[in-house]
């Protein structure tokens, strides 16, 4: 089951796996929100982890590495390989709107790209399909249950950000 890029085992991932860029991310989220955590891959240094919230639900993170062909390898292989339900990209990103601050947080119902690195696949267009609504609502709601200012909205990952 393991690839170039991932020596997991079958049963190793969660359903669900957060997906921060940095590998270094993927394991201060592993060790400071879950329990009875596991790496389940470290290959190229790219972290993965599993272990359990507070709550006793079982969960994943893993790096995805810098730019979309990383994250493209990465969540392919998730979803192929390990039978990934879902992904949940988290970290950090920039904006270019005015109203939004240092650590606000964006939660992106439609993530589109102008990368050139998607057109390998002869898609027609750059959009994605929508996240699901209650999974966005939840994470909206829990920002402002925190009091936490939040931006929900299309974002686009572009390789010219920088």
């Amino acid at each position: 089951m393991s690839t170039p890029r991932n020596s997991a085992n079958p049963g190793d991932f969660a359903n669900v796996v957060l997906m921060p860029g940095d590998p270094l991310r993927a394991k201060l989220i592993a060790d400071t929100y879950f329990h009875d955590v596991k790496l389940v891959t470290s290959v190229r240094n790219v972290y993965g982890y599993t272990g359990y919230t507070k709550n006793g639900k079982k969960i994943s993170v893993m790096a995805s590495g810098m730019g979309m062909p990383s994250i493209g390898i990465y969540s392919y292989e998730l979803y192929s390989r390990y039978n990934v339900d879902a992904i949940i990209r988290v970290g950090t990103c920039g904006a270019y709107q005015e109203n939004i601050n240092l650590f606000d947080i964006i939660v992106g119902n439609v993530a589109s790209t102008d990368s050139n690195w998607i057109h390998q696949y002869g898609l027609n267009g750059h959009f994605s399909a929508g996240a699901d609504f209650d999974l966005t609502m939840a994470a909206v709601n829990a920002a402002r249950k925190k009091n936490i200012p939040v931006h929900v909205g299309n974002v686009l990952s572009s390789d010219v950000f920088y």
